[in-house]
């Protein structure tokens, strides 16, 4: 594996193990032709810690799925660290029921969205997020899981 996952679970749930992480964030930097290894940090957070970070971060009053803190440094370490994401489990769990998606799903979607943050990758214009949600979908395809912009009125019958 090219991404070392550091794992910090502050709520017990979900109970997927580093590996999926890890699988996810390599595949985003695969995708992205980086092969170089690296450690990222992944926090699984309740709405509180969440809500409390969105706030002094970004200014928003509420909690939010994921939450993305890239490096800004060049730090002396034997792995490179890419970054922190901020997974708020509660949020992640209510947006998988509301749209009719499956929690794994869900979540791999919301770590490959946020490692592209890290990546230096953002939705701020219509170009953007264009060019984003292209690369979530072709990466979460090929980690076999369906695209997660397609509402189920746009599945075939």
């Amino acid at each position: 594996m090219t991404v070392q996952v550091d794992l910090q679970n502050a709520v017990g749930e979900p109970s997927l193990d580093q590996l999926a992480w890890s699988t996810w964030a390599t595949a985003v930097r695969e995708a992205l032709g980086l092969s170089v290894p690296c450690e990222l940090t992944i926090r699984v957070v309740d709405a509180e810690e969440s809500q409390a970070l969105n706030h002094s971060y970004r200014g928003k009053p509420s909690p939010t799925n994921v939450l993305s803190f890239p490096v800004d440094e060049d730090l002396p370490l034997a792995l490179p660290l890419l970054g922190d994401l901020v997974l708020c489990w509660p949020v992640i769990e209510a947006e998988a029921h509301a749209q009719g998606k499956a929690q794994q799903a869900h979540l791999a979607h919301l770590t490959v969205h946020g490692v592209l943050h890290l990546h230096g990758y953002d939705h701020e214009t219509d170009e953007d997020a264009d060019e984003m949600e292209s690369l979530e979908i072709g990466i979460l395809e090929k980690l076999g899981y369906a695209n997660p912009y397609r509402s189920e009125e746009d599945a075939p019958t």
